[in-house]
């Protein structure tokens, strides 16, 4: 499943479900939490870890920590306009084909790890570290890097 987001420049793009886990909340029920307010879905068991993406944005002194998990069994009908974020659009079922295409206009740090998890499957999760330099969206400089415990994770 994948949902569309509207950002506030206009531009769009399509990711997972998912968002700001709050202070102190288990990863597992924000998550939920995050998936009921973007799809209208009920999450009752998730299968695990599938990967874990970091980004440290340099100049904007900001780090991004995203764990990637599936679900297993969920329940009610999908369904957008309950996001209180404002920003998903639209949700849709898709296979796996579609979802790379449709990551094409997703940020390095989404479409890649989405991408390589679709094409292989892993059964242990793996990890992805970028780097981001510059300020401006139209000339900043995205780079894959090694993962980086040195970090803060929130």
């Amino acid at each position: 499943m994948l949902v569309r987001n509207v950002r506030r420049d206009g531009r769009f793009d399509w990711t997972t479900p998912g968002g700001v886990i709050e202070s102190g909340e288990d990863t597992l029920i924000g998550l939920g939490r995050e998936v009921a307010e973007e799809t209208g879905l009920l999450v009752h068991r998730w299968a695990g870890l599938c990967y874990e993406v970091q980004v440290h944005a340099v100049d904007l002194a900001w780090v991004l920590n995203v764990e990637v998990h599936r679900s297993t069994d969920f329940s009610g009908s999908l369904c957008v306009g309950d996001d209180p974020d404002g920003i998903v659009v639209e949700a849709e079922w898709t296979d796996s084909d579609r979802s790379i295409e449709r990551l094409s206009t997703a940020p390095p740090w989404v479409r890649e790890p989405l991408t390589a998890w679709l094409e292989q499957r892993w059964e242990s999760p793996e990890r992805f570290g970028y780097e981001v330099r510059g300020t401006d969206l139209s000339t900043m400089h995205i780079e894959r890097v090694d993962w980086n415990p040195q970090i803060s994770r929130w």
